[in-house]
C-alpha cells in the first residue's frame, strides 16, 4: 500500500483534482477526490437552482442547500484527516472518479 498524506486528502474537499495530480494511483487520494467532486457538483446545483427559482430559491433552497454542503464538507474533511474512506451521507455513493 502506498504512503498517503492526510493533508492531500483534506485538500480534495477544496480543490478536488489536487490529489489526482499528486498521485493518480493512490486509492485514498482517488476516493477523497471523488467525494470532493461530487460535493462540488452538489454545491453548483444548489447554487443554480437557488438562483433560478425566485423567492423560495433565494430564501430557502440557497441557504439550506449551502448549509448542507458546508456540513458535508466538514464531515469529509474530518474523515480525510482521520484517514477514513467513509462515504459522505446522501451523495457519497456516486462514483465519478474511478
Amino acid at each position: 500500500m502506498k504512503e498517503t498524506n492526510r493533508w492531500i486528502n483534506v485538500v480534495a474537499y477544496f480543490v478536488f483534482f489536487v490529489p489526482i495530480l499528486v498521485d493518480g494511483e493512490n486509492e485514498s487520494y482517488k476516493f477523497h477526490a471523488n467525494q470532493g467532486l461530487v460535493l462540488l457538483i452538489l454545491f453548483i446545483g444548489v447554487s443554480i437552482l437557488g438562483t433560478i427559482v425566485p423567492v423560495i430559491g433565494w430564501f430557502i433552497i440557497l441557504p439550506l442547500g449551502s448549509l448542507l454542503c458546508f456540513i458535508l464538507a466538514i464531515i469529509g474533511i474530518v474523515n480525510a484527516y482521520s484517514e477514513k474512506q467513509k462515504e459522505l451521507p446522501v451523495i457519497g455513493k456516486y462514483k465519478i472518479i474511478k
